[in-house]
């Protein structure tokens, strides 16, 4: 498959861009928080790369995340989207073409039809996500919560997460990924936000747009 062949290429293209900008594994650990012996398999193929690690290795060589994995053009050729195609169903649509700041995404999620395993994942950066349709199970840290279209959460990856469908329909949700720290910059707000009912589990910011 064209998606098994993008994943399998990506191991060399980390060993070159490592290799450029002369950065041994340990010090790309220390950057992307992954520990070096991942770092390894993932450059000699023995290990395919997840979403959580492809995101801080983006950032971290300063390419956007479709050129990392050479995904394939699709759509309008003047936006020149490039979907990834991940091995559980999800595609993601990166939706920022410059590397470095805050990355822009757009995941669609398979519908469940049973209740999943969640399985946590940690990565350095800060996370803020929108939900466009369908209802998005987020897990965070000890919080098990729902979101539902035009709801937001905003979090810290340090601490563990994960991302599924509540139900059998499948998910739209925007993500933006930065570094660890960065924060959005709000040059505009009303007096008093529409929604009522803000809930931060932990340092989670829920709100709805209604």
């Amino acid at each position: 498959m064209d998606d098994d062949r993008a994943l399998d290429a990506v191991g060399p293209r980390l060993r070159e861009l490592r290799r450029k900008r002369e950065v041994t594994l340990a010090e790309l650990a220390a950057q992307t928080g992954i520990a070096a012996s991942t770092l390894s398999r993932l450059e000699s193929g023995n290990r395919r790369p997840t979403l959580e690690q492809l995101l801080p290795l983006a950032r971290a060589h300063g390419v956007p995340l479709d050129e990392l994995v050479d995904a394939p053009p699709t759509g309008d050729p003047r936006i020149h989207l490039r979907p990834i195609s991940c091995a559980d169903g999800v595609t993601i649509l990166p939706l920022t073409r410059r590397p470095g700041g805050i990355q822009a995404y757009k995941f669609i999620l398979p519908g469940q039809r049973a209740k999943q395993e969640p399985e946590p994942k940690t990565h350095e950066g800060y996370e803020w996500t929108y939900v466009l349709n369908g209802q998005l199970r987020l897990v965070l840290g000890e919080h098990d919560m729902t979101l539902s279209p035009g709801e937001a959460a905003e979090f810290d990856t340090r601490i563990p997460h994960w991302f599924g469908a509540a139900s059998a329909e499948p998910v739209e949700y925007l993500c933006l990924v930065g570094r660890q720290g960065q924060r959005a910059h709000v040059r505009a707000a009303p007096k008093a936000w529409p929604w009522q009912a803000a809930r931060r589990p932990g340092n989670a910011l829920r709100r709805g747009t209604t």
